[in-house]
This record gives C-alpha cells, structure tokens and sequence, in this order.
C-alpha cells in the first residue's frame, strides 16, 4: 500500500506540471498574435516598376570618326541616377557586340552616377545639375588606348547624356570613386566636360587636283 505522503506527492507533481502546460500553451498562443500584429503592421516596400520608352544614344564610329544619335527603347526606372547609370550601360553593352562600330572589353562599365547642383554655373554655364559618373577601374584598365578612340567613348558618354537629361549641364569621372588622370592614355578624367550635342559627322573626301 502506498503511503498517503507519496500519494499527495504525487498529486502535487502532476498539478504542477498541468499549470506549466498551461501556462505555455497560453504563452504560445500570445506570442503567435504578437507576430501576426506585427506582420499586419509591416509596410511591404513597394515595387519598383519601370516603363519601357524612347531614349536616344549617342554611338561612336571608330571608321569616320563620327557620333550619331540613335534611339532605342529601353525600360528604365524613374529615378534619375539610376536611370542615368542604366543608359550608359546600356551604352557599353552595343560597344560590346562583336560587330561594334566602336569596340570596347565586355563587362560592367560603370559603379555610379550621381547627379548634383553644379557648384559653378558662372563659369561659362548655365545653373543646372552637375553629372558625376564613377567608372569601373576594370573597365578603365580594358580599354583601348588612343586620342581618337578615347574621345569617342568621352563624346559618346556626354551626348547620351545630355541627350536624356537636359538639366545636366557639367560633367565630370572618377574611376571607382577617385579621381583619375586620363581614360587610356590621352582623354582627360580631371576635367569638367560641357553637356552638350556631340553628334559629329564625317569629314567629306578631299578631291586631289593636279596640274596640266
């Protein structure tokens, strides 16, 4: 027979645990309203949405030196940096194709591009937004070396730009955030570039004459 002390022990025992399973099962039950309360409450970012419009490159021609305008469609987004940085990228993926008219190494070109209030409209430009682009120091090490071929990439990159953002007024390049020398070789990196129209057109033939 078992002793009434044990038997009270017992019952003690199996009391208790019933109060802990209670207790737990209403913690549980709390603690899943609170995660409900704050998934209801969390704002969901919104989508990003892009729209898929008319936008006008500027292409450079390695045979005959020229720059010419051609539009493309494209779905950029509504920031303008972004926007910015996308269409030039855009820009270097055609130079990547391998019937480019203007070769360049494959791969990402651009880090960023940050748009500014121009800190000196006085000299000789209007008040507007000063573009900087921060260049990839791979893309820079790729590149080809040459006057010619450098000012095309540099006339190319400023027309596009101007092009789609006509606020922008000055231009100036950094290679991966810090300022740089020059693109290859010849172009200058340190200075500030006008945002304007750089379409260029071909030099016609020079007829050769010879005396009788």
């Amino acid at each position: 027979m078992i002793p009434r002390y044990q038997r009270i022990l017992f019952w003690c025992l199996v009391g208790a645990i019933v109060i802990m399973l209670v207790f737990l099962l209403h913690g549980r039950e709390q603690a899943h309203k609170r995660l409900t309360l704050l998934n209801d409450y969390t704002p969901i970012a919104a989508p990003v949405t892009t729209s898929t419009q008319d936008v006008t490159l500027y292409l450079a021609n390695d045979a005959d030196a020229s720059i010419s305008p051609s539009t493309r469609q494209l779905a950029l987004p509504e920031e303008p940096a972004a926007r910015a940085r996308i269409l030039l990228e855009q820009l270097f993926s055609i130079y990547a194709l391998p019937d480019s008219s203007h070769p360049l190494h494959p791969g990402p070109a651009v880090d960023d591009v940050f748009l500014l209030t121009d800190p000196e409209p006085g000299l000789g430009r209007q008040p507007g937004q000063l573009a900087v682009v921060s260049l990839r120091g791979s893309f820079i090490d790729n590149h080809p070396s040459g006057i010619q071929v450098e000012n095309l990439t540099m006339q190319s990159i400023i027309g596009t730009l101007h092009a789609a953002f006509p606020q922008i007024t000055a231009i100036r390049f950094l290679v991966d955030g810090q300022p740089h020398d020059t693109l290859a070789g010849h172009a200058d990196l340190l200075r500030t570039y006008p945002a304007r129209d750089t379409t260029a057109k071909p030099m016609p033939p020079i007829e050769l004459t010879t005396d009788n």
